[in-house]
């Protein structure tokens, strides 16, 4: 009975046929190979959801393969054993088992000192009595809470390993102060992102304020900037990018991505700390911040800066962004590639193509032409029922039924009463 329900709504669902779509881009691509072009403002406009891109190379359609360009991060973490915690020359020092782990590439130590910026030195070995240890990173540790400014408590090291890791850190954290370890291996492939089109318009955020009932005003969320975007239509909205201006001093401030309605789309972080503290200088920086509402149904988008009682940040730009949505397919030959777009009667094709597509690193991109109107467009048949194409004729056959029906009823009931 499935199998019989899945084949009849196959052959009920439309068909592609080129003169069905209203829109169409020349793709100028290679005869051979694998490539790809980025799915941009004119098709996400016109197939909000991308179900009806299809591919022709003449009268035969291309399969292709979507894909969302988000990267990947593979990773492994473990409890790690921590040895020999002791002062060595005025100085923290101790082991740490990596044994049970074949390579890693960060170590987060558990530290429960605060308020502090410290040097480490961090060297391999797999001989934990052995002479010569190959040093492998020299960190700065820091832990700025009393600042609001967070800190770091992680060992970034080359892939490693080695089965032991002796780690030496000066300044005030004490031996007693190391509580355990995590290793970590990270294997990332990078996410690809596209500059979304908009400026915005940047006003001063007055805060959210709540009456209670005795009258009095209570601010649950300070002072801020606020941004808002005009967003092209349907486009996926998935980042923000600042650039503050270098003059800036060190700041960390939270900020919040409402939608139209108010609710929350994301919210995250930036922050710029440079410094130097007991002669360890202190880099870090993040001017972007991700969220999941896609923003797709918004005509604006609104993020808000709360600066509390700081001067606002130097803003010099804003930029929204979304992960690159790629359409990847195999040369076509000699003939000349064509994408057609805007039947919302087609739902997403389902290729072996895609099912067992893998990306080549060496894919070339396709810049496609500029978006024309299909000259061979006609409107698809109406596959409506009858009675839904003609709803007035079916109510007027209804009503006559029902007048009908009394009429014989009426005559039935005076013939009775004779």
């Amino acid at each position: 009975m499935k199998t019989f329900a899945a084949l009849l709504g196959f052959v009920l669902a439309a068909s592609p046929s080129i003169p069905y779509f209203k829109y169409q881009r020349p793709a100028p691509a290679a005869a051979t190979g694998q490539q790809y072009f980025v799915v941009d403002e004119p098709i996400w406009k016109h197939s909000p959801d991308l179900a009806d891109l299809r591919l022709y190379a003449a009268q035969t359609e291309v399969p292709y393969a979507l894909t969302i360009e988000r990267g990947n991060l593979e990773q492994d973490h473990k409890d790690v054993r921590v040895l020999q915690q002791s002062r060595v020359g005025g100085k923290t020092q101790f082991f740490i088992d990596m044994s049970g782990v074949a390579e890693y590439d960060h170590i987060d130590l558990k530290l429960t000192a605060r308020n502090f910026v410290a040097h480490a030195r961090v060297e391999g070995q797999d001989d934990l009595h052995g002479q010569h240890w190959a040093t492998l990173a020299e960190p700065i540790l820091y832990d700025l809470s009393d600042e609001g400014l967070g800190g770091n408590h992680v060992l970034r090291l080359p892939l490693t390993t080695y089965r032991y890791l002796r780690v030496t850190i000066d300044g005030p954290v004490k031996p007693t102060d190391v509580q355990g370890a995590t290793s970590e291996t990270r294997q990332e492939q990078k996410a690809v992102w596209r500059d979304v089109d908009g400026q915005p318009k940047i006003d001063q955020y007055p805060g959210k304020s709540t009456r209670t009932e005795d009258g009095r005003v209570i601010t649950q969320k300070g002072k801020g900037t606020r941004l808002t975007f005009t967003l092209a239509e349907n486009v996926p909205i998935e980042r923000i990018v600042f650039d503050i201006d270098p003059s800036q001093p060190n700041f960390q401030t939270q900020l919040e991505i409402p939608n139209e309605t108010g609710e929350d789309l994301g919210s995250g972080e930036i922050n710029r700390i440079h410094m130097v503290r007991s002669g360890n200088k202190i880099d870090s920086e993040n001017q972007d911040v991700n969220f999941s509402g896609n923003g797709q149904q918004q005509k604006s988008l609104s993020v808000i800066i709360y600066n509390g009682d700081d001067p606002p940040l130097k803003i010099r730009t804003a930029r929204l962004q979304q992960l690159e949505r790629r359409v990847y397919f195999d040369g076509p030959g000699s003939a000349a590639l064509m994408l057609y777009y805007g039947d919302e009667k087609l739902e997403s094709p389902i290729y072996d193509y895609a099912k067992l597509f893998q990306q080549e690193k060496n894919a070339a991109a396709v810049q496609l032409g500029a978006e024309e109107g299909n000259a061979a467009y006609e409107r698809r048949p109406d596959d409506r029922p009858w009675s839904e194409r003609h709803p007035a004729v079916l109510w007027i056959a209804i009503v006559a039924a029902v007048l009908i029906l009394g009429a014989v009823a009426l005559r039935s009931m005076k013939t009775a009463a004779a």
